[in-house]
């Protein structure tokens, strides 16, 4: 890639990250205008009719007209979709589907794409051009992603008479990613596909022997994706090639995502492995990008220009920018796609704008958090 010009990288830098800049400076009026973007395009559909959509004009209106619906409960209008009725849930076609990795009570999640859900998946960029626009360290766009993430492709299912793509979100976010910024990922997320959607240990170590095979003599500077995979792939050289990642690359910058305890937990696991890069957390799944680290205090900041948020508490529901330091709760996100969705996460609010999310909600989350805060002497502190 040819060097960047520092005052055209500004400009690109500006556009991307002013908008998440503004929300953040007032969530409020954040909030109340994606939520009246999001029930707009909710009343083109049969379920936001069904709910009356049209007639919402506050955040209270809202609450009242949507009942709050996990993965379950949504997934019989979600089959109305697959079965070719794309109006039962979404305003435009689905371009493509979204499936976990089967963390879900041992089931995948199939959750359908639409083009404006895609645009805000590019969202997963904010994490490395808030790291550039902080450390005016172009330099990044001159190396490439090393690219271990999920296929973007397994599969096709048949939604109504058409046959459609489905794939892990992690590839599909760096597909996107690699085609809107200066991010260029190697291998290509259409090679890691063309091996294949396997989860086991030698579709890893294939994945893995392509990884080092494009990227050995390529100038490594950032590394994205899920962290245990980074983990995995750390090891995998130690072990394959008898050689860590930080004697193969000066990495700047790791955006990692999909687990708990990135920056605390796992930190020292992978500075021992790549070297002493900046970690930035992101905070996704498989329904959105919904969060990423924008400088070294070790939690997440919501995309409020993007989704709309609340939180279940022990104190009752409240959004998401109305909870206190030390308050959690589980998360409800409203998507292009979903309204006030139960992700199932448990997230922990830190002083504003800070979150982490410390698990599933489960009730032994908080307690498996604390101790993983006691054991690596962080004790809460961001």
């Amino acid at each position: 890639m040819q060097q960047m010009d520092p005052a055209a990288a500004a400009g690109m830098l500006q556009q991307q990250l002013g908008p998440w800049h503004k929300a953040v400076a007032d969530p409020a009026a954040a909030q109340e205008t994606v939520l009246h973007n999001l029930v707009k395009d909710y009343a083109k559909t049969r379920y936001g009719a069904e709910h009356g959509a049209a007639h919402i004009a506050t955040i209270d209106d809202y609450r009242r007209a949507f009942p709050i619906r996990s993965y379950p409960e949504m997934k019989p209008v979600i089959d109305q979709v697959m079965r070719g009725d794309t109006e039962a849930l979404l305003w435009e076609p689905a371009l493509g589907w979204a499936i976990t990795r089967g963390t879900t009570k041992g089931e995948s999640k199939f959750i359908p794409m639409t083009p404006t859900d895609l645009r805000m998946r590019v969202s997963a960029g904010r994490a490395v051009m808030q790291y550039v626009a902080e450390t005016r360290r172009f330099d990044v766009f001159q190396g490439v992603n090393l690219n271990l993430n999920f296929p973007s492709v397994v599969g096709t299912v048949n939604v109504g008479d058409d046959e459609v793509e489905y794939g892990y979100s992690s590839g599909i976010y760096t597909k996107h990613v690699s085609t809107r910024t200066p991010v260029r990922s190697v291998p290509t997320q259409e090679a890691i596909d063309a091996l294949g959607g396997g989860k086991t240990v030698s579709d890893w170590n294939r994945r893995f022997a392509l990884a080092y095979e494009q990227c050995k003599d390529q100038q490594v500077t950032l590394v994205g994706g899920v962290c245990s995979t980074a983990l995995q792939f750390g090891r995998y050289l130690r072990k394959t090639h008898q050689i860590y990642p930080k004697a193969l690359w000066q990495t700047q910058i790791m955006t990692l995502g999909s687990q708990p305890g990135i920056n605390t937990t796992h930190s020292p696991a992978l500075t021992a492995l790549y070297g002493q890069a900046a970690i930035r957390e992101i905070y996704g799944a498989t329904e959105g990008m919904f969060g990423q680290q924008r400088d070294e205090k070790r939690a997440w900041v919501p995309n409020y220009d993007l989704f709309f948020f609340e939180v279940r508490t022990a104190r009752g529901l409240k959004l998401l920018h109305e909870m206190r330091p030390g308050e959690m709760g589980s998360l409800v996100v409203s998507t292009p796609v979903l309204p006030r969705y139960e992700i199932g996460d448990k997230i922990l609010a830190f002083k504003a704008p800070y979150f982490r999310c410390i698990g599933r909600n489960e009730w032994w989350v908080p307690l498996r958090y604390a101790w993983q805060e006691m054991v690596s002497l962080n004790l809460g502190q961001l």
